[in-house]
């Protein structure tokens, strides 16, 4: 049954808004998909969320009613878009409350304008209630006729605190009955059932409460509405459409494409999939960049090149070789810029960035995909089904070919990928680049030593502060000392003075600027090729600079402070690691930079988990004592007198740096904070084994904690939301899920069983008979191998007079085979294993094993009918 009338989700759109503006809402321009003033969001997800101020009132609302149609994206689903449902961009239309009207109107709006202004069938809707929630019913009763007995209770019907406490309140949404064939056929068949046939439409949340620390709730002095209706779910349902990408605000892109490739959509699986995906994710990218995102490898430039990338290799697989999303791009603007007025003042921009960034991965697309489609062949072959993660890095390292593109691609073809050898890869790589910069500074380093006999050493400054004054002495491009450098040369910079830290101790070096009257140098890296002589790597970006010049140097203020941190935190982490574990500990290594810590430790064993929430408890509790951090400069042995600790390995001179903090004091020359309080947060993310008797303890400290504290209360917080549960019975709802999995899992077992069972009963009686030899060759319905084979069993159990049983199973891109020989045959000329092979090269494939039991499979599917059919004359040539 459909609709009534047929809108356009243009109309569907201004239908809502227009609907909840004659009843007092404010419309609410869409906010960016760039979050505003929210860090721990990388994108806008949902339509409250800039209205979010004004419910923990933050900020003042344009009214206490607003409405909106907010752009939205996420990220979670990437990976699985073309299928018929799921979307990274979407429209959620909203209406909001901020202390005003609460259920009942809520309700009321809602059935309104789903049965009189775009006038849905009110007997396919179907409400659906939290179980503690008695309010709502009745209203549902009142307003839309609704028997208690009708309405469903649920209890995912809630909505939980962003984090520990907050608001909070039960929600009503709203079922859109598609009719029984999307239905799973059980007489009780209601809104929360896993079938197609109900589809939740619309959101209404009532946050009447808060919730503490404790769970304990309390009523709000006032409750607000937040409701959220995907524009394009309704749109699918308001046209009688049975996919979101069958409505015109998809169609038109379809459509075109289709067309462009002589394709047609609803035909083919694998077409239609592509032709989804490039819908989709041309909107998507629409709308990032009208939004100022860029492509880059980080943060949402890399979704945006992530989301651009697949829209490319699904063009690729449509037989599209020129760039094309400029065409997508330009059909998104006519169908949408009316609204979203930026996509038309932002359009030449869009283009060109859409443009430039199809252009520069359409040859590595090519590349990669010849090699990745060759490399898949050989390991067929070899039937080996995960690609090595040498092989990956190689892709990834040599073509550029990215790792999430090979892993979905390896996906589709039942193969998986070595992540672990591909992380290794990586490492080894990152090793071998750094030792490489090192064997290049060697070519320097003759230059460098007349450079530091002519000019001396540098004077380095950089314990008083991160800026001061000094005298280029030296400059070099391409391993040659020059007189002067302009913009851009890349070059060596050497000053008589500098407060730039030069990598060392597992510091690494400091970047910032040296600004000479005529030019600025912009410095990468600082480091100490040649004892005493600290040499600037970075690139004249501006005007020139002379030998002889004085430089104002700036070292990035924000980089060596969080880089302190973290070194002054390695000090309190070997203390603590010393006073828990034993003096036996020592350090074997260190990386400190801004964003995190790295310390290699002597140790024969791992850390437990307690232990390691005691070694986060103690240097936090150093952190919180504030203590001062105190340096001297003193003889070696008089240093080491005092207990203060050497590092392995580590060549001092007879002057030492002692670095004291509480009850830590070591030998180091590196900078550090003014007091264990400026470390701010300490926390151990990963402890693992590098080496034999070595391990490793991976930190953050400072901003990075917070922010990564920030991220996983983000990803809780969004757990909670999906699972629409509290976050304090989180781990609870996901031990049900799991519990309710295994379930499920025995309950599928048992079908499969039953079906095999029942397929068995029948095949018996089938039996083709051949001097005396009762055969079966045939093809059955099983999920997978493990089936098949007891399949095999059941008909040997059956069977009592001499049989050859040969069963295929078609399974997603190959055929299993599975075939059993009575004993007795195997004497008289009859070979289960010769049998496989036999059936097995029929089908491309191969096959073998025992006389009386063998396996055996190919990918030939068209092959199936005259490969079965081989079996009766194999026992007839063969049979003795």
């Amino acid at each position: 049954m459909s609709v009534e009338i047929a809108l356009t989700s243009t109309e569907i759109r201004a239908r809502f808004l227009d609907y909840f503006a004659s009843k007092g809402h404010v419309k609410v321009p869409s906010s960016s998909l760039v979050p505003r003033n929210d860090p721990t969001v990388m994108l806008t997800t949902a339509g409250m969320q800039q209205m979010i101020p004004y419910f923990l009132g933050r900020e003042t609302p344009p009214g206490s009613r607003l409405t909106s149609s907010q752009k939205c994206f996420r990220t979670t689903d990437i990976d699985i878009v073309g299928n018929e449902r799921t979307l990274t961009f979407f429209e959620m239309l909203g209406n909001f409350s901020v202390g005003d009207y609460f259920k009942r109107e809520a309700i009321t709006f809602a059935w309104e304008f789903l049965t009189q202004v775009i006038k849905l069938p009110a007997q396919r809707l179907h409400p659906t209630v939290h179980p503690e929630d008695d309010e709502a019913p009745s209203y549902w009763s009142e307003i839309a006729g609704y028997p208690d007995e009708a309405i469903v209770r649920l209890e995912d019907n809630w909505w939980g605190p962003p984090g520990a406490s907050g608001p909070c309140g039960p929600d009503s949404e709203i079922y859109y009955d598609r009719g029984v064939e999307h239905g799973c056929g059980r007489a009780d068949c209601k809104p929360g059932c896993d079938c197609e046939r109900f589809l939740e439409i619309w959101n209404l949340v009532f946050m009447q409460f808060f919730q503490d620390r404790d769970g304990v709730r309390t009523p709000l002095p006032k409750t607000n509405i937040d409701t959220g209706m995907g524009l394009e779910r309704l749109s699918m349902v308001v046209q009688g459409k049975e996919s979101v990408f069958d409505t015109d605000i998809f169609r038109a892109i379809i459509d075109h494409f289709a067309q462009l490739t002589g394709k047609i959509y609803g035909q083919e699986t694998r077409v239609d999939t592509s032709l989804r995906v490039i819908a989709d994710h041309a909107r998507a990218l629409v709308f990032l960049a009208a939004d100022g995102v860029l492509p880059s490898n980080e943060g949402r430039g890399y979704i945006f090149r992530r989301v651009l990338r697949r829209a490319v290799r699904h063009g690729k697989l449509l037989g599209l070789d020129q760039p094309f999303l400029s065409i997508a791009a330009d059909t998104v603007i006519r169908l949408m810029g009316d609204y979203y007025t930026e996509l038309r003042t932002q359009r030449d921009r869009i283009v060109d960035v859409l443009s430039l960034e199809e252009k520069k991965f359409s040859q590595t697309l090519n590349t990669g995909l010849q090699l990745l489609t060759s490399l898949l062949s050989d390991l067929r072959q070899k039937e080996i089904s995960v690609i090595p993660g040498n092989e990956v890095f190689k892709l990834y390292d040599s073509h550029g070919f990215p790792v999430e593109l090979t892993q979905e691609i390896a996906s589709e073809q039942g193969f998986t990928i070595d992540a672990a050898g591909f992380e290794q890869a990586m490492q080894q790589q990152q090793e071998r680049s750094r030792a490489a910069s090192n064997f290049a500074q060697a070519d320097h380093e003759t230059n460098l030593d007349e450079v530091l006999q002519r000019v001396g050493p540098t004077k380095f400054t950089g314990y008083q502060g991160i800026t001061g004054t000094g005298k280029v002495v030296a400059l070099f491009v391409d391993g040659k000392e020059v007189e002067s450098i302009s913009a851009p040369q890349q070059a060596l910079a050497i000053l008589d003075a500098t407060p730039f830290y030069a990598e060392s101790g597992g510091q690494i070096g400091d970047r910032g600027d040296l600004l000479a009257q005529a030019g600025v140098f912009k410095v990468h890296d600082t480091r100490r090729p040649v004892k005493g002589l600290y040499v600037h790597y970075g690139e004249i970006a501006e005007g020139y600079l002379r030998v002889g010049d004085s430089v104002q140097a700036e070292v990035i203020s924000q980089r060596r402070e969080d880089t302190m941190r973290n070194h002054s935190a390695t000090h309190l982490l070997h203390k603590a690691l010393r006073d828990l574990l034993g003096t036996q500990v020592e350090q074997r290594g260190s990386l400190v930079e801004p964003e995190r810590l790295r310390f290699d430790f002597s140790s024969q064993r791992g850390l437990t988990t307690d232990e390691l929430a005691q070694i986060d408890a103690q240097v936090n509790r150093w952190i919180r004592a504030d203590y001062p951090v105190d340096t001297t400069i003193m003889p070696i042995q008089e240093a080491l007198a005092t207990g203060a600790m050497a590092l392995f390995g580590e060549k001092y001179d007879d002057l030492v740096r002692v670095v004291s903090m509480g009850s830590s004091t070591e030998l180091c020359g590196g900078t550090h904070c003014a007091s264990t309080g400026q470390i701010g947060l300490y926390l151990t993310v990963q402890e693992t084994s590098v080496a034999a008797g070595i391990r490793r303890i991976e930190a953050l400290t400072g901003r990075a904690a917070e922010a990564y504290l920030r991220r996983r209360s983000a990803l809780i917080d969004s757990l909670a939301a999906r699972l629409q549960v509290q976050t304090d019975t989180l781990e609870a709802r996901v031990e049900q899920m799991q519990h309710e999995l295994s379930t499920l899992r025995k309950q599928v077992a048992q079908f499969q069983r039953e079906n095999a069972v029942r397929q068995v009963e029948t095949l018996v009686s089938q039996g083709q008979e051949l001097s005396g030899v009762i055969i079966i060759a045939t093809s059955v319905d099983v999920p997978d191998d493990k089936v098949l084979r007891e399949m095999g069993e059941m008909m040997r159990s059956k069977l009592k007079q001499p049989h050859v049983v040969v069963l295929a199973a078609p399974l997603e891109e190959r055929i299993a085979l599975q075939v059993n020989v009575e004993p007795s045959l195997t004497k008289r000329g009859l070979h289960a294993g010769k049998i496989a092979a036999a059936v097995g090269q029929k089908l491309g494939g191969k096959g073998g094993g025992r006389p009386d039991v063998a396996q055996g499979g190919g990918k030939n599917k068209a092959e199936l009918g005259a490969a079965l059919e081989l079996v009766t004359q194999f026992v007839r040539e063969n049979l003795q």
